[in-house]
């Protein structure tokens, strides 16, 4: 869609932001919320509501779950100029999302530009309306901020592939219908050839997770195992089960993880329900000068952050981000701990508990900490930004 003049912005603002107002559910308005009342969607996915449900559907319908995507494949075909607007009224409004989905994030950005049509056209859709949820086979156990050394093997049989390996810290596995997976196809190329990005049905005989345990308590992470996993070559007619070119994954997994570092660095805390730090123990009766001086420059640099990813996102439609994502990743990693840290810190010792007027503080605080690990560790991304995107030396 072109962009639109400033008239034709201020008249789209108005009607987006009267559907919203008059479409969304109250219960899912102005409020905190935890990890629990995101919606993933998906084959197996229990609505925490009858709203939640509705509000899915509604935005769905009209492609505002993927609000950049073409319509053709269940977006909205919103410009850059709509989507920013879309999304500031959906934060004044205080609207929760109608859904968060790795489909949205990273594997739908990575089959609009390397998938066949035919893919495109099957999978998207699926994503935009919560029909199928997915999950990253990236990381191993020998291969982490190493990726490119990744071992799970997929042997060619003829009319299927033979997949044999393992991951980790598979976010949310034991609950994905399908994984997007890397798998070696090639194993005499060097390592970062011969590997392919391989879609794989988690039914599939052989496939089974085991949750990881964290210190917070939850089990967001798994590993996962593939024994003997036979993956056809082709779902359907023009539906390849390998993305992008076979043992070309490599150049698919690098566009992928710009989009998961944007993603992380872009994220935020649904338990101040859309508000500043500052503004949310203001309410709360704080007075303590020093909590409410680092919750007001912790607001300075959020604002900065969210300049700096328009700005980003304006580069992208101009050819990507490429290796600045670390930097996004990195700082947004950062933003998120030192706003839990803030929090934790306002709430004192009665922040420590599991249960109570708390609530999920003290678990999701300590979640904050796979952070700098999950996407790429801290260290990683500091090191591409070091050789990649600053060009200093080396040892």
């Amino acid at each position: 869609m072109p962009d639109m003049g400033q008239e034709s912005l201020a008249d789209f603002r108005a009607e987006i932001a009267d559907w919203i107002d008059r479409t969304a559910p109250a219960s899912l308005r102005d409020r905190a919320f935890s990890e629990d009342d995101i919606c993933w969607g998906g084959k197996r996915w229990v609505f925490a509501s009858d709203d939640q449900k509705a509000w899915l559907e509604a935005c769905a319908e009209r492609g505002l779950t993927a609000p950049t995507w073409p319509e053709a494949y269940g977006g909205a075909g919103f410009s850059r100029a709509q989507d920013k607007i879309f999304k500031e009224e959906m934060d004044r409004l205080r609207v929760k999302k109608p859904l968060d989905s790795f489909g949205l994030w990273m594997l739908g950005p990575a089959l609009l530009a390397f998938g066949t049509e035919e893919q495109k056209r099957h999978f998207l859709p699926q994503i935009t309306r919560g029909e199928v949820r997915w999950c990253q086979g990236y990381s191993e156990p020998g291969a982490g901020s190493d990726l490119a050394s990744v071992q799970t093997r997929a042997e060619d049989m003829g009319d299927h592939w033979l997949v044999n390996g393992s991951k980790i810290w598979t976010s949310y596995a034991d609950k994905a219908d399908w994984i997007f997976a890397l798998v070696r196809t090639d194993r005499d190329a060097p390592k970062h050839r011969g590997i392919s990005f391989m879609l794989i049905d988690m039914e599939s005989e052989g496939v089974t997770t085991k949750p990881i345990r964290l210190i917070s308590g939850k089990s967001p992470f798994c590993e996962t195992f593939f024994d003997n996993v036979r993956v056809p070559k082709s779902y359907g007619e023009g539906l390849s089960a390998i993305v992008g070119e076979q043992n070309r994954g490599w150049d698919v997994a690098k566009h992928l993880l710009t989009h998961e570092r944007e993603m992380i660095g872009g994220g935020g805390s649904g338990l101040t329900g859309g508000r500043s730090v500052a503004s949310v123990l203001a309410d709360e009766g704080q007075d303590d000068p020093v909590i409410m001086g680092r919750a007001m420059k912790l607001g300075v640099d959020e604002l900065a952050m969210n300049l700096t990813l328009d700005r980003y996102k304006d580069m992208a439609k101009q050819g990507g981000v490429g290796n600045a994502s670390a930097m996004l990743k990195y700082y947004g990693t950062e933003l998120n701990k030192a706003r839990f840290e803030l929090l934790m810190s306002a709430g004192g010792s009665d922040a420590l508990a599991w249960e109570g007027s708390y609530g999920t503080l003290a678990p999701e605080w300590l979640r904050t900490k796979a952070n700098s690990i999950e996407g790429g560790t801290s260290e990683v991304m500091l090191d591409i930004l070091a050789k990649r995107v600053l060009e200093l030396p080396g040892d």
